[in-house]
């Protein structure tokens, strides 16, 4: 700035100097002649060139966007505004590749409002800064950086960007006397990229070393004018040799001169192939995201027509680009192997930083166009700081970020504009300490679909959390899982009535969690009452010489020796850390003679061996041996830790009267314990493959059903055959977890007993898209019922692979009949390769657009008919987006 002549010259006015800028006084403005200027629809010329283009007779150069005068050009007007050197503009026509050119001197003040003529001079200048209340304009009549304060703005600050063109008065601060820029507003950019495209010719090639721009040159009304391209303004990835026809747009660079930009090898011979991914789709139509510019294309399904299989979303794909009526679009569509194309390369540094400013949540974020909202601020390796933009999909999971988090992440460049975002955003445990935050512990104490419930260690009630706040999105969340988190106001939730939830949830080491602190152990005492249902029991003991009484329940009591009236016990006090209630735990009988007595009446009955049949929350049900019937068990009867039970697992176990408390009244299953897997002998699966059809399921599928066991009959062969029909329970399923139901077709084998075994079912394999991934579950895009997603456990995913929006997948549809709702099993990724995809394109791969813009269809009843069904008689075929119906 100090080098240039026109600045040393440029000093501030004596005060009352300037009539203009002090008193306000109105001056004369001249107004631009301008032929049809087109308005901006593209990206300009984005090289910081300070060419100004080669020229036989009256070349175009303009100070549209953040120029610096010119002081020796030969052509240069005096501007009669405010005496400065300007250039003769010009302007565009709607001619196809014509530019209209006038030489008459005009000031760049082309205005979206008409200006008032009582105003002090008005110069021009580019959006280079803004900050929370305030930014900075960079002047395009000098080489000065103007501060201008939000006030002085005459619009709507939310529609200013940096880089836009805007007119100002330039005043002194009254304090500091420094020039400031007031009365801003935002003009029309005088010279701007032409909708139409331009033909020229190659005269200067671009080189490997020296050169790093080339030259084309072009004819507008027997006129010749050349202009300066670079590497990154060539379309296509094709080396432009001297000679060559192309086609251009016309823009100006952030200097204000005249470049070409956009430009395309017209070979009509051989024509150049482009590359893109498939973003959009209609019912004949599409549109391509292309691999070469950050610009979507428009493809008809005719030019996909000779191709084998259809087109669907986010399938890669080669093309070539024609105009018509004006317009370009993708021709002669072919398929490329998945992953074919890459948008953006992952770095492989993990790098850490800091949020600036975290992402919108709630209505705000409904609101939000920016796809990049979010802000990290990270120290490069030259000891710099920079800021990094990331968004809604770059979290590792999404949980909830805060301002001044530590996070670590990397860096993704997009391989088209080089624009550089966050991604694979963890939080760091150190972010907990530094913004002071109150943080809670708990249990998990209950999960749903994609929410659950914490029991809390200092509050009552049980608090809701969202899958989405796990930060370890790794590892599946279970019950009695320990976390810790932090809790807040629920977003969701009305003024009326207000609900807290957990959000940013760690998992913690098993036993970390503490509901009671321990006051006093070793206390002797006797049972003066006794458990009573869900009523706790009394315990009474002497306290400085004074007979007290505390509660105790039976989870507190070794389950094999569990306290009745009268006997004599020894336990510890402790505190409730949510309510300071006592309460006694780590119960156990002082009397021996009782404690064996107890242990013999309950080891009286005989020992039953058999499989688990079912796990639910907190308790179970066990499978005899011969298949008949199902014994109930709580998880407080098992000798071990429950959480390693497992479906088919080999038990033993003693049946108890159940005395009415917990069991319903009903006979439950005492001292559960695991036995080696194959001691329980089982007959030998033998014979042939057979086909056939569930006539009856389990009766954990179908609780109402009075038998235990399910019941396969064989298919016949011929409609008279009479076909025999086996029994099954849990062991003759191959898979465990398989919900048979009836109708259900399967493949099986018969054991030496007479059963049914080795059971798979045979289920119909349908493909989907992955909609949304939400930690340990997602949704895939195959509506079932009433427009709902179909939902996924991430257990069900094949192989342990990672899925992404947009992954085409094979699944296994399955339907609770207890429940009616319906869930993708036996997730399979059909391709191995992980496509990067950039958050512009995921959002497009939507089948249910999110825009706030345009009218809106909302289903409010599903059609109908008088006999319940949908109402249409006629069976009509289903359209496939990429299909051509012949």
């Amino acid at each position: 700035m100090s080098n240039n002549p026109q600045w040393k010259t440029f000093q501030p006015p004596i005060m009352n100097s300037d009539p203009a800028i002090l008193d306000y006084k109105s001056m004369t403005i001249p107004s631009p002649k301008v032929v049809g200027a087109p308005h901006q629809s593209g990206g300009g010329y984005r090289n910081g060139t300070g060419y100004s283009g080669d020229h036989f007779m009256g070349s175009p150069p303009s100070c549209g966007k953040n120029s610096s005068s010119y002081v020796n050009y030969p052509s240069s007007q005096t501007s009669p505004r405010n005496g400065t050197t300007r250039f003769p503009i010009g302007t565009f026509t709607g001619m196809e590749g014509g530019i209209g050119y006038t030489g008459e001197p005009t000031t760049n003040n082309s205005s979206y409002q008409d200006q008032s003529n009582n105003q002090g001079t008005r110069e021009t200048g580019i959006i280079e800064k803004l900050l929370h209340s305030y930014g900075f304009i960079q002047c395009c009549e000098r080489q000065a950086r103007l501060f201008f304060h939000f006030s002085q703005f005459s619009g709507n600050i939310e529609h200013l960007k940096i880089g836009d063109p805007v007119e100002f008065e330039m005043t002194y601060d009254r304090r500091t006397g420094k020039p400031i820029a007031s009365t801003v507003s935002k003009i029309a950019p005088e010279v701007v990229l032409s909708e139409e495209r331009v033909t020229g010719n190659v005269t200067t090639e671009l080189h490997s070393s020296g050169d790093s721009q080339g030259r084309i040159s072009y004819e507008n009304r027997g006129e010749c004018f050349f202009l300066p391209y670079t590497k990154d303004d060539v379309e296509g990835n094709v080396t432009l040799r001297a000679g060559d026809k192309v086609s251009f747009q016309i823009a100006t660079n952030q200097r204000g001169n005249l470049g070409a930009c956009h430009v395309r090898l017209e070979n009509p011979a051989h024509p150049v192939r482009y590359r893109g991914v498939v973003c959009s789709m209609k019912e004949s139509f599409g549109f391509i995201e292309r691999a070469d510019v950050v610009k979507e294309i428009f493809f008809h399904f005719s030019e996909a027509k000779s191709m084998k299989d259809e087109l669907r979303l986010g399938d890669d794909v080669e093309f070539i680009i024609q105009t018509r009526n004006g317009k370009e679009v993708a021709c002669n569509i072919t398929k490329l192997p998945p992953g074919s194309i890459v948008f953006e390369e992952v770095g492989n540094e993990v790098v850490k930083g800091q949020v600036l400013k975290p992402l919108e949540r709630g209505t705000a974020a409904r609101h939000q166009n920016d796809p990049l909202p979010g802000r990290i601020r990270y120290r490069a390796p030259d000891h710099s700081e920079v800021e990094v933009p990331f968004g809604d999909k770059d979290q590792k999971g999404d949980f909830t970020l805060r301002h001044g988090d530590w996070v670590q992440f990397r860096i993704a460049t997009d391989t088209r504009d080089q624009l550089k975002r966050a991604t694979e955003i963890s939080l760091l445990p150190e972010s907990f300490s530094v913004s002071g935050e109150r943080r809670e512990q708990g249990i998990i104490a209950a999960l749903k679909e994609g929410f659950g419930f914490i029991r809390c260690v200092d509050r009552d009630a049980k608090l809701f959390f969202h899958f989405n706040e796990v930060l370890d999105v790794d590892r599946e969340i279970s019950v009695n899982d320990e976390v810790e988190f932090t809790v807040i106001q629920d977003p969701s939730s009305s003024f009326s009535n207000s609900r807290q939830s957990a959000i940013r949830l760690t998992h913690l080491p098993s036993g970390s969690v503490q509901f009671e602190s321990v006051i006093e152990t070793t206390v002797p005492g006797s049972i003066v009452q006794d458990i009573n249902g869900i009523e706790p029991g009394l315990i009474g003991y002497l306290k400085d010489g004074q007979q007290k009484n505390i509660i105790f329940f039976t989870k507190d009591c070794d389950p094999k020796s569990i306290p009745r009236l009268g006997d004599k016990v020894t336990f510890n006090i402790c505190q409730v850390k949510r309510n300071k209630e006592l309460v006694a735990v780590d119960i156990s009988l002082t009397n021996s003679n009782e404690k064996t007595q107890n242990g013999n009446k309950k080891s009286n009955g005989s020992i039953i061996q058999g499989f688990i049949a079912a796990l639910k929350d907190g308790f179970g049900f066990i499978e005899t041996v011969n298949h008949e019937r199902e014994i109930f068990f709580h998880f407080s009867n098992f000798d071990g830790e429950a959480n390693t039970l497992e479906l088919g697992a080999d038990v033993e176990c003693t049946i108890g009267t159940g005395n009415g408390r917990g069991t319903g009244g009903c006979a439950a299953a005492e001292f559960v314990r695991l036995v080696p897997r194959g001691t329980i002998p089982r007959p030998v699966c033998t014979g042939e493959v057979l086909d056939g059809t569930v006539v009856r399921p389990l009766r954990s599928a179908n609780p109402d059903q009075v038998e235990y066991a399910g019941l396969i009959k064989i298919n016949p062969t011929t409609e008279d055959e009479e076909t025999p029909e086996y029994e099954f329970g849990i062991m003759g399923l191959v898979n465990k977890r398989e919900l048979l139901q009836s109708g259900d077709p399967v493949q099986l084998q018969v054991d030496a007993a007479g059963h049914a075994c080795n059971i798979v079912a045979v289920r119909k394999k349908r493909r989907a898209t992955v909609d949304a991934v939400k930690g340990p579950f997602g949704f895939l895009a195959y509506e079932v019922d009433e427009g709902k997603k179909l939902f996924f456990h991430m257990s069900e995913v094949r192989d342990h692979a990672t899925l992404q929006p947009g992954d085409q997948v094979e699944f296994v549809l399955v339907t609770n009949q207890r429940t009616g709702k319906s869930s993708a099993c036996n997730v399979t990724r059909l391709s191995d390769v992980v496509q990067q995809r950039p958050e512009r394109l995921i959002s497009r791969l939507r089948t249910i657009s999110l825009e706030d813009t345009g009218p809106k269809l909302t289903v409010v009843r599903q059609p109908r008919g008088p006999d319940g069904t949908r109402g249409f008689g006629q069976e009509r075929p289903p359209h496939i987006p990429g299909a051509i119906q012949e």
